[in-house]
């Protein structure tokens, strides 16, 4: 398994220099990937690999360049939803790993029977985390809004913007926060 790779020059392929959207994408994966390693650095004994949850942090979010969702200077054509799946495809295969964070970090994960039934714009199938380092981003993620850079959300916090997912998801963050904090 791939587990190193230079974000940075990923980034540098598809976020201009000095944009708030780069801005915006940097800031926020730099605090998911801080807490995640802060998990992995409070939790040896979860054998984490600590260099691919930094560099697979700085590149969930890689997809949200082709959204719309002007509230954080995304000015492309796809619903925001879709930003998870945007970013594996454009990682691609030779970046397995990574683009599996990408595609499975929205929520705590979503099922197909949650798409099926919300009728989210997305291939009728599992976006579960299913690795611990997967597991860690998704829930490192769910602290930190791209709208709110200034601000780390409390537990309380992140549950209730969990709620919008469904019980399962809320269910499942509390899982790894039971297992992670």
């Amino acid at each position: 398994m791939m587990t190193t790779i230079d974000y940075q020059v990923v980034i540098d392929r598809y976020y201009k220099e000095d944009t708030p959207l780069r801005h915006i994408l940097l800031t926020h994966s730099r605090q998911v990937a801080e807490r995640a390693l802060r998990i992995c650095d409070r939790h040896p004994e979860l054998n984490l690999d600590r260099d691919f949850l930094e560099a697979a942090a700085m590149l969930h979010d890689i997809g949200i360049i082709r959204c719309n969702a002007p509230g954080i200077q995304c000015f492309g054509t796809e619903p925001y939803i879709r930003h998870g799946i945007i970013g594996a495809e454009m990682l691609g295969a030779s970046y397995e790993p990574f683009a599996r964070v990408c595609a499975r970090h929205t929520g705590a994960g979503i099922t197909k029977e949650e798409i099926i039934r919300q009728e989210l714009p997305l291939p009728l199938q599992d976006f579960l985390p299913e690795t611990l380092e997967e597991q860690v981003i998704c829930y490192a993620d769910k602290f930190f809004s791209k709208s709110h850079l200034d601000h780390e959300k409390t537990l309380a916090e992140a549950e209730r913007s969990l709620m919008k997912f469904g019980d399962a998801g809320l269910q499942r963050f509390r899982q790894w926060a039971d297992r992670f904090e």
